[in-house]
């Protein structure tokens, strides 16, 4: 009985842990459905393109390319990663807003990100 419930025990911490994590989606896959992945956490790996800043906004944009597209990320951060270098960005899908039935300004509010 007392290894069923550790069994058990390590079932549920496994399965939360999975649901805890961000999924890794194509670019291309985010563009199609904005609404299913509006305001989840989501893992985009790629090329960083471009970036721009704002002075006196604590606000970094740029873009990752994955091949199958491009989308812009917004960060916190104090520093963009260097154009082409290869990124993996955590974060919120959010849109400026939807016009038509049209997403306009679809961007990843940056959590995370891992430079490789």
């Amino acid at each position: 009985m007392r290894l069923s419930s550790r069994l058990l025990s390590i079932a549920v911490l496994s399965s939360v842990a999975v649901a805890g994590c961000a999924s890794s989606i194509r670019i291309a896959e985010l563009k199609d459905q904005p609404d299913k992945y509006q305001r989840k956490t989501v893992s985009v790996t790629g090329k960083m393109t471009d970036s721009y800043s704002v002075p006196l906004l604590p606000f970094q944009f740029y873009k990752v390319d994955d091949g199958s597209g491009e989308i812009s990320v917004v960060s916190r951060s104090i520093r963009s990663p260097s154009k082409g270098a290869r990124v993996q960005v955590k974060g919120k899908v959010s849109e400026v807003a939807v016009v038509g039935g049209r997403s306009i300004g679809l961007h990843i509010e940056e959590d995370s990100r891992k430079v490789k």
